[in-house]
This record gives C-alpha cells, structure tokens and sequence, in this order.
C-alpha cells in the first residue's frame, strides 16, 4: 500500500470533513472524529471544494494538474519560505559548531511531499486500488509539488543533507527515483538516501515491529524508526516535511512541515 494505513475515497473525505465541521470534539483533516451527530458535509460539494482549492483543471492530455496560482500553492509558499528560513539558520548554526555537533540533515515524505497525485486522484474519484496505484507509480510520470525541486537544492546549497522517507514499497523504487529526477529532484537518489519500505527484508533497526515477511510497522514507527537510524549516522535532522501527520509524529527531528493534502487520509 502506498501508506500504511490509507482511508481511501470520496466517501471517507466527506466523512473527515463531515467530523471536523459537526462532531462533537475537536478534529481536523488528519483527526477524523469517531462519530458525528450531524449530517456530513456533502459529498459533491466537497469533491468541487478539493478542485477549487488546488484550481485544478484538466491540460491537453487530460491530465488534471493544480494551478501555481491556487490556495494550495500559495500554502506550500507560505509554508516552504517558513522552512528555507529555518534551513539557513540550522546550517549557519552547523557552520559555527563543525567538527563538534552532528551534520544538519532534512528529510522528505515523497507521495503528495514531492511528487503530486492530484490526477490519480481526481481520475479514480478518490478510491485507492493496489494494482492502479502501483501502474501509476511506475508510469513516473507526476508533477512535482510546487516549490520542491528548488527547496531541496536550496538545502544543498547551505550544505544540509537530503534523506527521503517514503511509504512506496521497494519494488517501487525505480519508478520513484526516475520521476523525481523527472521533476529536477536529483539529489542524493542513491539507496542511502531513498528509504523505501522492504516488508520481505526489513531493515534491523525495524526489528521491533517489522521481521522478514512480516511487517507490522504502522506508519509512525516505520517513519520514526527511520529517523531514529539517520540520526544514528551522525545526521541532526533539522527538518521533517510530509503531507500527513503520520509523516511527522514520533520524534526524531526539530521541527516538522505539514504539506496540505485534503484527498485521503493515512493514520
């Protein structure tokens, strides 16, 4: 599965949003309340409210593909110029410390991080398949999330190393390198950088929840443990970016950078 736990279709959407308009508790698009006294919030609404706020139209092929003027562009700015700030000040910080303090490193989600899957989604009305999922992939052929390709070379420019820490299974591995160097992600592609889940070989310091032929990782301890193993190398990770909660939650990093992804919902 693309993300360990994925909540998958039009119908689960409404039902997050439906949660965070009327439960009774608090909740947002990545906390989907247990139950709602309300009606939900309607579901054809909600579908034509994902494609205003991406604007996504349909280019010549087909494609749908969100507009570099739309909200969602303009959060992943507000949100990027945040991050390249506290880049550049980790790695003067680095600069001042060298050769006493671990090398600055960032990490990146890919799905929905890097690479957009607004058209997958969009063309399957929001419902997750495997074998759909998996020709999409290795099609390598989806847009790169604004404003990435040049935040990452920004961060390599001000000498903070790049880790990915991607949901997509080994076996996807090429299709996923080959689109982010597609995009202009070219950096640090190479399988010390690029963590994938093996669920037929998982890494020792998964041990705890993962053993040949048995993953139980959910998405927090894959993600988490994966840090805690960079970390280990002599990395500090100063930043954490992913469009999930999941992405984000369990440590190992200063600060983290939620990415906005209202189309489904990874636990």
């Amino acid at each position: 599965m693309r993300k360990s736990l994925r909540v998958a279709g039009v119908a689960a959407a409404c039902a997050l949003a439906g949660g965070a308009l009327y439960g009774t508790g608090a909740a947002g698009a990545d906390a989907p309340t247990a139950r709602t006294t309300a009606e939900p919030y309607n579901i054809g609404r909600l579908v034509g409210d994902i494609k205003t706020y991406y604007g996504a139209t349909q280019d010549a092929d087909g494609t749908w593909q969100a507009a570099p003027d739309s909200a969602y562009a303009d959060d992943l700015a507000r949100i990027q110029a945040g991050a390249r700030k506290d880049i550049a000040k980790a790695a003067k910080q680095a600069e001042r410390a060298k050769g006493h303090h671990a090398k600055p490193a960032i990490v990146f989600d890919i799905d929905d991080t890097l690479l957009l899957s607004l058209d997958y989604e969009i063309a399957t009305n929001y419902v997750y398949n495997n074998a759909t999922w998996a020709a999409y992939v290795a099609e390598a052929d989806r847009p790169a999330v604004f404003g990435t390709p040049a935040l990452i070379k920004y961060a390599k420019s001000k000498g903070v190393e790049v880790f990915y820490n991607s949901g997509l299974s080994e076996s996807q591995r090429a299709g996923a390198v080959e689109n982010l160097k597609k995009v202009g992600i070219d950096v640090n592609l190479d399988a010390r950088h690029v963590f994938l889940k093996n669920a037929d070989n998982p890494p020792a310091y998964l041990s705890g929840c993962a053993t040949a032929g048995a993953w139980k990782c959910t998405t927090v301890q894959y993600k988490s443990g994966t840090r805690k193993h960079i970390e280990s190398l002599g990395y500090d990770i100063v930043g954490n970016f992913g469009d999930q909660q999941s992405d984000l939650d369990g440590g190992h990093a200063h600060k983290t950078y939620k990415f906005p992804n209202p189309t489904y919902f990874v636990g």
